[in-house]
């Protein structure tokens, strides 16, 4: 074991004890119980297990966890306003953008970052920039469409 590691996730402080071997995902659910991130490979190649680091989107299952020392971490769980959904969560739901559900939050995360870094400027780009984020099920086009909504809201 390491030392006490301090992070934010979500807003809300954290301190533990972590073994340089846990992988950020695995902190995430098996020891905060934020089960939203999903660990779909275990190898960065599906995006299921995306999050943000200092607001910056990362595969969390390649995230050695020490490394979020002093940093912050937002996951599915914490992207929701006040009022419910998060507009991006609300046009998943519009545009059909899910059918297992099982990617969907590392998808909303990565069209967060999308929408974030200036990167939805056109169905190409969303496409190059979302290309880590695989959906099995084949919702790319409502995805594709949810993060296009998205964007047009914020430049509202």
């Amino acid at each position: 074991m390491t030392g006490p590691t301090a992070f934010t996730v979500n807003g809300q402080p954290v301190r533990l004890d972590l073994d340089p071997r846990e992988s950020l995902l695995d902190v995430l659910r098996e020891r905060l119980g934020l089960t939203g991130s999903k660990k779909g490979c275990d190898h960065g190649q599906c995006g299921a297990c995306t999050v943000h680091l200092d607001g910056r989107r990362v595969v969390s299952c390649l995230t050695p966890a020490v490394q979020v020392h002093g940093r912050s971490v937002t996951t599915i769980e914490g992207v929701s306003g006040a009022g419910g959904l998060h507009p991006l969560q609300e046009a998943f739901v519009d545009n059909d953008a899910l059918q297992c559900g099982y990617c969907t939050p590392g998808q909303v995360m990565s069209g967060l970052a999308c929408i974030a870094e200036g990167h939805a400027g056109d169905d190409d780009q969303i496409r190059e920039y979302m290309s880590g984020n695989l959906c099995r099920c084949g919702a790319y086009t409502g995805i594709l469409a949810a993060v296009r909504q998205a964007a047009a809201l914020r430049e509202e």
